[in-house]
């Protein structure tokens, strides 16, 4: 299939092309580079240098005549959508709108959609939470992933364009870009590994689910043979707080640092933890890398380019 993968130069876009070249799908990359690197870039790849809402994409869409578009390129700043929330929402919801109206004009058959379980359930009431939970997400960020849901839901009733919307929990793994936002994990192996100062935001006792972007990989991959429009969490199930995370890479690294607490950072749910039981069911997928293993991995990758 022709697969076209937007923000395919970022940390998780760029493994999901790496998958998707490793079965021998035909892969393109759409990324502005503003958070993604030239250097994660595949070179089997074909690689546009263009921004999602551009009016560009049209002719990259009439040229490639794609099958499946698989959605990753977003502003990914939880704290950045609190501070300008009308930037958020025109990277995420305008730019989400230019592509799927080119999915439409010009024959696309699915998209795969990077959704997020860590930010569209809001403060849960049940850990952990399944698809049915309730969507009241406390960021904008939040909000833009779910309003990008809705549109599928919409494109799906009225042009027939199939969906499935995968809602990662708290992605890690190598090259996760530890600066601006990034996953805990990044920022901790930045510091652990640099400067020897990491700060924890708050008490640390807030909670992630974190998934080992391998797996993230695997799930999308398995969703190009699922063949009804989902929303399916993409997570372990497990939750594991900050201060622990701050343990164990601590001592990955030398155990040298001490545990340094700082203000909370707005926007920053509680706890958050998905189930995987539906992917589990229609997918077949369950997360294989435990977490010292893959925290041991993303170590290695950190200190390898230190």
């Amino acid at each position: 299939m022709k697969i076209l993968v937007t923000g395919g130069a970022g940390f998780i876009g760029s493994h999901v092309v790496d998958g998707f070249l490793g079965q021998g799908h035909d892969v393109a990359i759409i990324d502005n580079l503003s958070m993604g690197r030239m250097e994660n870039v595949n070179p089997d790849a074909r690689f546009y240098l263009m921004d999602i809402r551009a009016k560009e994409c049209e002719k990259v869409f009439e040229k490639e005549k794609f099958d499946i578009l698989c959605h990753h390129a977003a502003q990914m700043d939880v704290r950045m959508s609190v501070t300008d929330p009308l930037f958020d929402a025109d990277v995420n919801v305008l730019g989400t709108l230019n592509l799927l109206q080119l999915c439409v004009r010009f024959g696309v058959k699915k998209v795969l959609f990077a959704s997020s379980g860590g930010a569209v359930y809001g403060e849960q009431k049940v850990f952990p939470c399944d698809e049915t939970h309730p969507t009241w997400p406390v960021s904008p960020y939040g909000i833009t992933k779910l309003i990008a849901e809705k549109y599928l839901f919409y494109y799906n009733c009225e042009f027939g364009l199939k969906y499935v919307a995968l809602r990662y929990a708290n992605v890690y793994g190598p090259r996760q870009n530890p600066y601006g936002e990034a996953g805990v994990v990044a920022i901790f192996c930045h510091h652990f590994l640099g400067d020897g100062k990491p700060v924890i935001n708050g008490d640390g006792k807030q909670t992630r689910d974190c998934v080992f972007v391998g797996d993230v990989v695997h799930a999308n991959l398995k969703s190009l043979a699922l063949d009804k429009n989902e929303i399916v969490n993409v997570g372990t199930g497990i939750e594991t707080d900050v201060n622990t995370l701050f343990r164990l890479l601590n001592g990955m690294t030398g155990g040298k640092a001490k545990e340094k607490h700082g203000p909370p950072k707005p926007g920053e749910q509680k706890r958050s933890v998905i189930s995987y039981k539906k992917a589990e069911k229609l997918l077949g997928w369950k997360p294989e890398v435990k977490l010292e293993e893959g925290l041991k991995m993303t170590v290695d990758f950190f200190r390898e380019r230190a």
